[in-house]
């Protein structure tokens, strides 16, 4: 029953879909075929008034009648551009996290259930709901430490939100399997593993300790940075539904006439914001994933203050070297370099030519550098260098879209508040810097000591290792002399998910066929 239910819900947002004028404002002339047809048809049922609106208001105005899970696919799919296309994730990443606020009195009961204790002894003062998102709202709030008052932003989970997602999750785990199934050329791109991808982020940002947690953990690796910082965490008043943290004063970074009235340097806030993100990427490897300008505050004294930390990025060691080479090695134009560095990470298969890699990189560059140095986007950089490394069978590599789908707003922010920024003069300093700290003599200390760390944990494990070598080939005798058999319940186990996976495919083609059948009948 739970296919077909999923079955229905995801028919509802196809419909959806369709009637807010989505589906045909894809570029439908491209295909053949069924999906033709297809699209014919959705234009046809699509709302007359929908036509009017451009792409990004159409999905806006879907994802509001569907709910708050739907905000927040949208949200996940921006960050997958190999997924959705580079123009249609542009459009999901202008989608406004706004939703209608809940009554007062339902946070009161989420804050006590999760903390335990009454409002009014948590706050002297907790006030009515000042913004609303699709997981969370928050209200202002005052609280008393060791006789000092203080002004606190209180993050409340929404009611039933947990429930209405994994509802939906369903439905969005029915469409993934039906696309890996019947759309072979979409397998490649993993379906069913980028909704493993957003349940688990999902679940994450819906655990407000966790975000604290984030928000603890930046704050720590930026406490010196100038001009940076974001909100601290109360934790005595934190919990799994609910963040209180400091309240912030200052002016939305989206808000160019108050920044300017208020005399900021824009050009100044610019630079400070790319900066402050390369350097929170190259040398920490953890970064704000979400740095629209909603979340961006500018304090009297100019410093940029991020909140709203449910979505993060991490980059390992390896990754921010293969981020810097790249961008310094197009800076210095030595194209073969950044081809090796693809070749040396594992990103790129063996089987290929560095040579010619290095060829496809350079139709990527030399039109850069002939054009004017404020008109380059490194975020656009990024976007052609992963559509030709596709070519040459790079795997999807999750954290590297994340932080591409980062740079395009974070990029986009800082040409807001200056059109004319120079993204290479600007990013030069923290790149090259890290590349001298990191590959240069001080760099080479620091991986023979981390690989001394390695080799002394591995002599430790060595013991473990001969144990397990030694069972190892006893069970590969075995299977030498009688073969590789399963054990009773995992051949049953494999029958049962088999017959499963087939069954639920069969339901849900029977109930769209229905639901097809019952639209023509309505219709004629």
């Amino acid at each position: 029953m739970s296919t077909v239910s999923a079955g229905f819900r995801l028919m509802r947002a196809g419909w959806v879909l369709v009637r807010e004028g989505v589906v045909a404002a894809l570029p439908g002339e491209e295909l053949s075929g069924l999906p033709r047809l297809g699209w014919r048809l959705a234009r046809l049922f699509t709302r007359r008034r929908a036509l009017a609106y451009q792409r990004s208001d159409r999905l806006a105005k879907a994802v509001v009648r569907l709910g708050p899970s739907y905000v927040k696919l949208g949200q996940f799919l921006a960050t997958r551009p190999d997924v959705v296309g580079n123009d249609m994730a542009l459009d999901l990443a202008m989608l406004q996290d706004k939703m209608h606020t809940f009554p007062k009195a339902e946070a009161v009961m989420a804050i006590e259930a999760s903390l335990g204790r009454r409002v009014g002894d948590l706050y002297v003062q907790f006030g009515d709901p000042v913004a609303a998102a699709s997981i969370a709202q928050v209200h202002a709030a005052e609280t008393i430490d060791g006789g000092v008052a203080r002004k606190v932003a209180v993050k409340v989970i929404r009611p039933g939100v947990r429930r209405r997602f994994f509802q939906d999750l369903d439905s969005y785990f029915l469409a993934a399997r039906l696309q890996e199934k019947y759309i072979p050329s979409s397998r490649r791109l993993r379906p069913v593993e980028v909704t493993e991808t957003l349940a688990q982020t999902t679940k994450i940002e819906m655990d407000l300790r966790l975000e604290a947690a984030a928000l603890s953990e930046l704050g720590q690796s930026t406490r010196d940075d100038p001009g940076f910082r974001v909100p601290s965490v109360d934790w005595e008043r934190t919990g799994r539904d609910v963040l209180t943290m400091e309240w912030v004063d200052g002016v939305k970074m989206n808000d160019i006439a108050g920044l300017e009235a208020a005399g900021h340097d824009l050009k100044a806030i610019a630079a400070n914001l790319i900066q402050s993100f390369l350097r929170h990427t190259l040398r920490d490897g953890f970064f704000h994933a979400d740095m629209h300008p909603g979340n961006l505050f500018v304090e009297a004294n100019g410093t940029i203050v991020a909140v709203d930390l449910g979505i993060a990025g991490r980059l390992g060691k390896k990754e921010r070297r293969f981020l810097a080479e790249i961008l310094y090695g197009f800076i210095i134009r030595d194209y073969l370099r950044v081809a090796e560095v693809h070749f040396e990470a594992g990103y790129v298969p063996r089987q290929h030519n560095v040579a010619a890699f290095a060829q496809a990189i350079r139709a990527i560059g030399e039109p850069i550098h002939g054009q004017p140095a404020e008109t380059i986007s490194m975020a656009k950089l990024l976007t052609l260098l992963f559509e030709v490394t596709e070519l040459f069978d790079m795997a999807t590599r999750p954290e590297l879209i994340l932080l591409q789908k980062t740079m395009v707003v974070v990029e986009g922010v800082a040409r807001t508040l200056d059109p004319a920024f120079n993204m290479w003069k600007t990013a030069e300093p923290v790149v090259s810097g890290w590349i001298a700290g990191n590959l240069g003599p001080s760099g080479l200390l620091a991986d023979a000591r981390d690989g001394g760390k390695a080799m002394l944990a591995l002599i430790r494990q060595v013991p473990e290792l001969a144990v397990r070598t030694e069972r190892l080939s006893r069970e590969i005798d075995l299977m030498a002399e009688h073969g590789l058999r399963f054990d009773e319940a995992t051949a049953r186990a494999i029958g049962m998910a088999e017959a499963r996976y087939s069954r639920s495919g069969r339901v849900a083609l029977w109930v769209i066929a229905l639901t097809l059948i019952y639209i023509a009948w309505k219709i004629l």
